[in-house]
């Protein structure tokens, strides 16, 4: 009887194209045709090779699970303009033949392409057909896209697969929990109108291991299956999975191969598939059934890591940063894809990619570019025994550092808090989820008296809303709800926390003023700044210069000179000062703005300027405990773009009280003749020091990345001259 149902099921599916994506996925190679057969869900695009900009290069497609290229035949203006707009561009100005950026590898997909210009998709347009050509590497077609976004388009670089089908998949605890995260329990797939279990009937490690690695989870581990068997045999399960057949690979089911599902299909011998994942070191260990502590072998709690992700605004995503002699560099994105992506995640204690991200989405790193085609096949431990190519200063630039977007394990932080009262869902007044000593729930304020971004950081966090823009210590203009009552007060985060009941606050409410209208609040934005400092330079330009007191009174004005200048007999004597420039770069995705409106910022007559903000930089000298022997000050002069990348437009300067901030891609240089732009070592011994630079110290303004604000420099002063040696980014002495 099973075997008839299952039969007339099968058919019925295969006439209705009811099919699971294992169905779709069994692809048959395409006869040759005028018009390729769409394959819009799984064709994605990407432009490589070099020299080139952003926005032009060898035009590749993602077809059949590879990446291929195009045949320079019949190519046209209009074949250009379809692809750029599948690029998310708005138009082509141009395209290249005889492979302009270099010859590609692999397969060429498409030959003798022709277009009029209007197609939705390239493979709407006459061709030889997928994979039909005759043509060689050396015949590599490019394009040359117009620099203009299409509003709202979303990268196609990203390779997704189709979850059409499988939209969701969680793990069922035999035992109620509330504990976070669950990492082990009954697979459940939410199908249509619900959830529904996957037969156990051949099941392997390898399909554990993908199931892991979509809930966030590095690695699988045994379960004690009859722990679970009592209760599947209590319930009267409907299956409509069947022999789930993955290689251990796959960054999602719906790409392993799968039975069609049906209502008819049962589980004779088996039972509901049952899954046991290992945390990451940032994550609880399970309270599972067995080998509790078994998560920590995995991780050596003092491992050296040679992989970072830096600029993401949560945890497990980020710009993919590599160690190499030393050095921090980043990835080149040719050839990037979710199998590297995902080997990137699990080294870091995340489970697999859930996007792999091209041309710097998160941001454009600085120095060198340690690895170009990166190639994994999925199994790797490290990024780093994966196949890549070293590079040349003609492969690629920083606009083309990969980045990633891991799964992370669901931990419902996002329920414990809401904002309130905001003009849009990314501000409004924090309020906070307690539950007092009777179980009951009730939502109170934050004391904004000493809230500042790093807590605001966290909350965006939480609530998925991207990175602070800023802090608020006063929201009565946002009072949009009822709730007037404190429950947590004195609240210090490091800003790495994913959770503000992380940080550190006041066992019991503790606020000076403690009206509502005093409430923590935030405003969130899905893009930040991000400044980091030109160190090589500092070490290049280092002097020392003692400069006569008469020409100081106007740095002496601003507080630009040690303490002892007081004491000094003006105008006679001089100062000793350690000179040096400094370059501020802006690699983060938003323009650096000063915190303070224009209508606050003070006028200095001295130095006919403005400034914007209190506190910009910090320069110190450093004894090798870390006690401060020397300190400059410096404010803002002001914030203005020095010099730009190319293709990048300054947009403000300080002249004619114009607009104060550096544009992401300039930058702004502070050169070491400028007053301030020292340290006064006049009291200063002979000896070996540590010079520490350190912008933006104070937070004043918000950005994605806060740890490469600080610069350290190895310093020895023999009494005459100085010298500099070993600058590099470092977590700052405060």
């Amino acid at each position: 009887m099973n075997s008839r149902c299952w039969k007339r099921c099968f058919i019925i599916s295969f006439l209705l194209g009811v099919w699971f994506p294992a169905c779709i996925l069994v692809q048959t190679t395409p006869r040759p045709t005028s018009t390729p057969k769409p394959q819009s869900d799984r064709l994605q695009f990407r432009l490589v090779g070099y020299p080139r900009k952003h926005n032009e290069g060898r035009i590749e497609i993602f077809y059949k699970g590879e990446w291929g290229t195009i045949c320079d035949d019949d190519f046209s203006l209009s074949n250009a303009h379809v692809l750029c707009r599948q690029l998310g561009f708005v138009a082509a100005t141009g395209w290249t033949h005889s492979a302009k950026y270099g010859k590609g590898l692999g397969k060429i997909w498409l030959d003798n392409v022709q277009c009029n210009g209007g197609e939705k998709s390239i493979e709407l347009c006459k061709s030889r057909g997928w994979g039909n050509s005759d043509c060689t590497h050396d015949e590599d077609a490019g394009v040359i896209c117009k620099d203009e976004r299409i509003p709202g388009f979303v990268d196609s670089n990203v390779i997704h697969v189709d979850e059409n089908k499988v939209e969701e998949v969680r793990l069922r605890p035999v035992v109620t929990t509330k504990k976070r995260p669950i990492t082990e329990g009954v697979v459940e797939v939410k199908y249509k109108d619900g959830w529904t279990q996957i037969c156990d009937v051949g099941w392997t490690p390898k399909n554990t291991r993908v199931i892991c690695g979509m809930l966030g989870f590095p690695h699988e581990r045994k379960v004690n299956k009859n722990f679970y068997k009592l209760s599947a045999e209590r319930q009267k399960h409907q299956y409509r999975l069947h022999s789930v057949a993955c290689v251990g690979t796959e960054v999602h089911l719906a790409a392993c191969p799968l039975e069609p599902l049906s209502t008819c299909v049962t589980c004779e011998g088996g039972m509901p598939a049952v899954v046991s994942c290992v945390p990451g070191p940032q994550y609880p260990c399970p309270l599972a059934s067995s080998a509790p502590l078994f998560c920590v072998s995995f991780f050596p709690p003092m491992q050296q890591t040679t992989v970072r992700l830096k600029g993401g605004a949560k945890l497990g995503e980020g710009r993919v940063e590599v160690l190499k002699n030393n050095e921090w560099g980043t990835v080149c994105d040719d050839r990037w894809t979710l199998l590297s992506a995902s080997v990137v995640c699990r080294e870091l204690g995340f489970g697999s990619a859930k996007d792999a991200f091209t041309g710097a989405r998160m941001g454009q790193g600085i120095g060198p570019i340690h690895m170009n085609e990166v190639q994994c096949l999925g199994t790797e431990k490290s990024i780093w025994n994966c196949g890549f190519k070293n590079i040349t200063s003609e492969d690629c630039q920083h606009i083309e550092d990969a980045a990633v977007r891991c799964n992370t394990p669901y931990m419902a932080f996002e329920n414990s808090l809401r904002l309130t009262g905001g003009r849009t869902p990314y501000e409004g007044r924090v309020e906070v989820l307690s539950v007092d000593a009777n179980g009951t729930q009730s939502w109170g304020l934050v004391c904004g008296g000493a809230w500042g971004t790093k807590e605001a950081m966290v909350v965006c966090r939480q609530l998925g809303l991207g990175y602070a823009n800023h802090g608020l210590q006063e929201t009565w203009y946002w009072d949009g709800s009822n709730v007037t009552e404190m429950v947590m007060s004195g609240v210090k985060c490091t800003g790495n926390e994913m959770a503000l009941s992380q940080c550190q606050h006041h066992k019991t409410i503790s606020c000076q003023k403690t009206s509502a209208k005093f409430s923590a609040g935030v405003i969130c934005s899905e893009t930040a700044s991000d400044l980091v400092l030109n160190a090589p330079l500092v070490q290049q330009t280092v002097y020392i210069e003692d400069r006569p007191l008469h020409m100081l009174y106007c740095a002496a004005e601003e507080d630009c000179l040690s303490k002892s200048a007081a004491k000094a007999n003006w105008p006679y004597g001089h100062r000793r000062l350690l000179r040096f420039s400094s370059q501020i770069h802006n690699i983060g995705r938003a323009d650096f703005r000063p915190k303070a409106g224009r209508h606050s910022w003070i006028w200095h007559a001295c130095h006919g300027h403005y400034h914007s903000m209190d506190i910009f930089t910090h320069y110190d000298l450093l004894s090798s405990n870390g006690t401060k022997v020397a300190e400059g000050h410096k404010a803002s002069f002001c914030l203005e773009d020095t010099e730009c990348h190319e293709g990048i437009s300054k947009r403000y300067e300080c002249a004619n009280f114009g607009e104060q901030g550096i544009t992401v891609g300039c930058w702004d240089l502070y050169r070491h003749d400028i007053d301030c732009q020292w340290i006064d070592i006049t009291d200063v011994k002979p000896g070996n020091y540590v010079l520490q630079i350190v912008i933006n110290p104070n937070f004043e303004v918000a950005e994605s990345d806060f740890t490469n604000n600080a610069m350290k420099c190895n310093c020895k002063y023999d009494g005459h001259r100085i010298w500099l040696h070993n600058c590099h980014m470092g977590k700052a002495d405060l």
